[in-house]
């Protein structure tokens, strides 16, 4: 079965009932063999219906979107992955309104979609740490004091204040790491350094001072951006990873337009995802992100987490 697709439309092609789709999930799900998402089992039953299976050692019956985001889900498969496609094609991301147009679901159903689909994204255990050139910077998310009532606003300080705070990690032509932090010190960011980059590399920061004292452990490089210096020596800069921040912020303020801080990280794990696939095509990259839907997110836990 073909499980890659040139475009949206070739997918409701090939995939043309709910049917088709659960085959096409199944195809990708257990690509190295059926299993038991309760107890891993390798020995299942398949039943008439073509929807539902059982486990041999277990004994309990289940779908193949059991275990995954799709669990318990009313919405259709085939609505799921037009989901995903625009998700994952549209390089700023979709809003829930866009989404709940697009394909007939109410907007507060389209908002647990996408949330669901970000929790996919969501980046699991590290296999290696970053190598090479890697550059490390801080991005600040949140509206302008100036923009904001004069009631609402916070009169100190500069910069950041008031704002929700995203370290990222990028190894030049490779991988970006990104999440929030709670402040910017050398406490908090240089342990992530740390843990993220292999020792001896050559990282690239602004001259923020948290970054101080990674020289020894890496060859350190700065840039006075206070100064007005972008580059220097030619390789010392950090404009990859501020690519990468433009691209978030759009993002947010071009498409969500505001983004609350208990939900920050998933959204930035959507971008991240996202950035780090920008060369993969549209269709493989539906591909790959069906194959790491395991892990269920219950919309309880989802509006309950701080």
């Amino acid at each position: 079965m073909k499980t890659e697709f040139a475009s949206l439309y070739e997918l409701f092609e090939a995939l043309p009932d709910e049917q088709a789709a659960i085959d096409h999930f199944r195809a990708i799900r257990w690509k190295n063999g059926e299993f038991c998402p309760f107890d891993g089992t390798m020995d299942i039953y398949h039943f008439s219906d073509n929807r539902t299976h059982k486990c041999a050692t277990c004994r309990r019956r289940f779908s193949i979107k059991v275990g995954t985001i799709f669990e318990d889900t009313k919405i259709p498969l085939r609505k799921w992955m037009a989901a995903i496609w625009l998700i994952t094609a549209h390089k700023k991301g979709i809003a829930s309104t866009q989404l709940a147009r697009d394909i007939a679901v109410t907007q507060k159903t389209a908002w647990f979609m996408l949330h669901r689909l970000r929790h996919a994204a969501r980046t699991r255990a590290f296999s290696r740490r970053l190598k090479g050139a890697v550059e490390i910077d801080e991005t600040f998310i949140g509206g302008k004091e100036a923009n904001k009532h004069e009631s609402k606003r916070l009169h100190k300080g500069r910069g950041g204040v008031g704002k929700a705070i995203v370290l990222g990690v990028l190894e030049r032509n490779g991988e970006l790491r990104a999440g929030t932090v709670t402040d910017t010190k050398a406490t908090t960011l240089q342990p992530i350094v740390r843990a993220n980059v292999e020792a001896g590399a050559n990282i690239y920061t602004d001259e923020h001072g948290a970054y101080r004292g990674l020289q020894g452990a890496y060859n350190h490089h700065t840039v006075n951006h206070g100064a007005g210096e972008y580059v220097r020596h030619f390789h010392a800069h950090t404009n990859s990873i501020e690519s990468a921040w433009a691209l978030l912020k759009r993002q947010i303020v071009g498409i969500h337009h505001w983004v609350s801080p208990k939900h920050l990280d998933r959204y930035v794990a959507e971008a991240t995802w996202r950035f780090n696939r920008r060369e993969v095509a549209d269709g493989q990259r539906v591909s790959e992100f069906l194959a790491r839907v395991d892990g269920r997110l219950r919309y309880a836990d989802l509006i309950g987490a701080v």
